[in-house]
């Protein structure tokens, strides 16, 4: 019985390692951090790999969006985005941010072959998956003119990429932990 308890202590504390919040910069960077305070110009965050280091300050003008643990997320607007070059790729990466949610990535599938048989077998559907960017009737597109521009349009799709990526490795990762979890219980009985 002790060999079952520690097992579902560990799954249970394995899932909360997926558990951090993403500040997404214009430049389209992620940093994994745990947001301390929002004031009106900046954000004060810690690294997610480092919390008792240094704390980190940056621009509310340089961020398109932080996404919480909880699930929530804030997203800031630029409100004199233009048409140069530079401000539509800003927008194709904030409105992907905003609008594509996935479905029909390929998460599910590859959660469930992991599950199922194994993660050394999980990842091939993981890896095929995220190597392709997301069909187009899964863009979640809200302005099809803006498509018509390439800038906005590789923007918005390179970001949906990333996203649809994060998403598959996300489902692997706790495919895995699931699955080890079960071998675990299976030969603790």
């Amino acid at each position: 019985m002790k060999k079952v308890s520690l097992t579902l202590l560990t799954l249970f504390f394995s899932i909360g390692l997926f558990a951090q919040d993403i500040i997404t910069t214009r430049s389209g960077e992620d940093i994994l951090a745990k947001i301390l305070e929002i004031s009106q110009t900046e954000v004060k965050y810690k690294k997610y790999d480092n919390l008792e280091g240094p704390t980190f300050t940056l621009l509310k003008s340089t961020l398109l969006m932080i996404r919480y643990d909880n699930g929530t997320k804030d997203i800031f607007n630029v409100s004199d985005i233009g048409h140069s070059d530079e401000d539509m790729n800003l927008r194709g990466i904030q409105d992907a941010l905003a609008n594509y949610r996935g479905r029909n990535s390929g998460a599910g599938w590859t959660a469930a072959t992991t599950i199922l048989f194994s993660p050394i077998i999980g990842v091939i559907p993981a890896a095929i998956c995220s190597s392709s960017a997301p069909t187009d009737k899964n863009l979640g597109i809200r302005e099809y003119e803006l498509m018509k521009d390439y800038k906005y349009s590789k923007a918005y799709i390179d970001q949906a990429h990333k996203t649809k990526k994060g998403k598959i490795w996300k489902s692997f990762g706790i495919g895995t932990i699931i699955w080890v979890g079960f071998v675990l219980l299976a030969n603790a009985k």
